[in-house]
């Protein structure tokens, strides 16, 4: 279990002492201001900050916008009363996960700090996982989004299991590799081999032996010793099957046999071998499609599919463009021995605000041209190749979408019913996009789901 700490901020000392007696698994530091607090940060950083609006002194929005420009990951829930309309929809647009209201009710405000922590524990696991790829150079994913959260706590729990097998859909280019890379190494085999091969890369005549090897003489040109196919070589280990849709129809009996069994046949072959290894295949294409066009056995589509992992477009997670921008400027930095720092605030905006058609690998693409042909230390959307007038996929130029407004919006309501009418407004500008629905309101994406579901869809607690 992780171990969380977090600070309760609020001038009444009886609500203090009512969150730090109802939290008992957690370490709480209660302080009653902002300055307190401040000070308390130069000590420690706790996970989740517990911040009152309405605190003598330093108010609680100043308190926040002072703390995210030293923490800007810190995760906040703002304690509020019902006349603080205005200032709470000031505070949700800086990025806070979630707000309660005076009188508080503890039960609901345990489950909004159990929402929030477990928000902290997919990101700790994350980035977990991004550290011990950078140790031990493995393959990494690098993300922020909730989405690729979500994906990453998916894949820890799939990969438990030494041989159950994963099918991972995507587009082209958003990073399917690494995640088969990541379900290996998670998983109780990650010691052993991780073989990949790539069906859409080979001759479909050479596809069968290239799999499962063959024996000697086994065909005219077949090598004397015969040879050792890759579910040989990935026993004990695992076997990544990129672009899985090409297999041709007899690889693809074979390899259903070999799931089912454990066993195959090299080429030739009069005894069948045996090996222990989990299956991991890929594909950008509709396996329900090319079921339906009878050009992929229905058996083998569920069998691969026991559980299937989806990774989100680059274009559907936002967020994700700019950290992952940074950590391929400092791996290209590092190959070829240039010195940059980081983008310029223009080369930021640009790439953030641009559609990729090629997703991660179009932007990996853009930032290795840039370090090439850039001369540092802050590298320049020229550099790039960036275009502010004609984005690639033909879209509007310019970076993101203007903060709404509250022109039109009736603010003399409840708190709930004017974020309800900030929401829906957003959703209405945004034609129904919740992406561009959260950067209207200046909120990311996962408090803007979160809020959505709350007092939209009903979902709330």
């Amino acid at each position: 279990m992780l171990d969380y700490s977090l600070f309760v901020v609020d001038d009444e000392e009886f609500i203090r002492d009512a969150v730090v007696m109802n939290l008992p698994g957690y370490r709480v530091r209660a302080l009653a201001s902002a300055e307190e607090a401040l000070e308390a940060l130069k000590q420690e950083v706790p996970d989740l900050i517990l911040l009152d609006i309405g605190l003598p002194g330093m108010d609680g929005v100043q308190a926040l916008g002072r703390i995210k420009a030293l923490h800007p990951q810190m995760l906040f829930i703002m304690i509020t009363a019902y006349e603080d309309v205005n200032t709470v929809v000031a505070a949700m647009k800086q990025g806070v996960y979630d707000y309660v209201v005076k009188p508080l009710h503890m039960e609901s405000l345990k489950a909004t700090i159990d929402n929030a922590l477990e928000s902290i524990r997919l990101r700790k696991e994350v980035k977990a996982l991004q550290e011990r790829c950078l140790t031990e150079n493995l393959p990494c994913m690098v993300a922020e989004s909730h989405q690729i959260q979500g994906v990453m706590e998916l894949v820890k729990q799939v990969a438990q299991s030494p041989d159950a097998p994963v099918l991972i859909l995507g587009e082209t280019g958003t990073g399917k590799e690494l995640i088969a890379a990541a379900v290996h190494y998670q998983s109780p085999l990650h010691r052993g081999p991780l073989v990949a091969l790539n069906c859409a890369a080979l001759p479909k005549e050479l596809i069968e032996s290239e799999l499962f090897g063959y024996e000697p003489g086994a065909f005219s040109g077949a090598r004397a010793g015969g040879k050792k196919g890759l579910v040989e070589q990935a026993a004990g280990g695992t076997l990544f099957l990129d672009e899985v849709g090409d297999l041709p129809p007899e690889a693809q009996a074979k390899l259903l046999r070999f799931l089912d069994s454990g066993q195959y046949y090299k080429i030739g072959a009069t005894r069948p071998g045996k090996a222990k290894v989990r299956v991991v295949a890929a594909t950008n294409q509709d396996l329900e499609t090319l079921v339906a066009e009878g050009r992929f056995r229905r058996d083998l589509y569920f069998r691969l599919g026991v559980v299937k992992v989806e990774v989100p477009s680059l274009n559907r997670r936002p967020e994700d463009v700019l950290p992952i921008a940074r950590h391929f400027l400092g791996e290209m930095a590092q190959k070829y021995g240039k010195d940059f720092t980081g983008f310029t605030p223009r080369a930021e905006a640009l790439l953030a605000s641009r559609r990729y058609q090629g997703n991660v690998r179009e932007l990996k693409g853009l930032v290795e041209r840039g370090v090439l042909v850039g001369t540092g230390p802050l590298l320049e959307a020229e550099a790039m190749g960036l275009d502010q007038a004609a984005p690639p996929d033909g879209g509007e130029a310019g970076p993101g979408l203007a903060p709404l407004g509250p022109q039109g919006l009736d603010l003399s309501g409840t708190l709930e019913e004017v974020e309800r009418g900030y929401l829906g407004r957003a959703l209405e500008l945004a034609q129904g996009n919740e992406t561009k629905a959260a950067q209207l309101l200046g909120m990311n994406y996962h408090t803007f789901r979160y809020r959505k579901k709350k007092l939209l869809d009903g979902e709330g607690e």
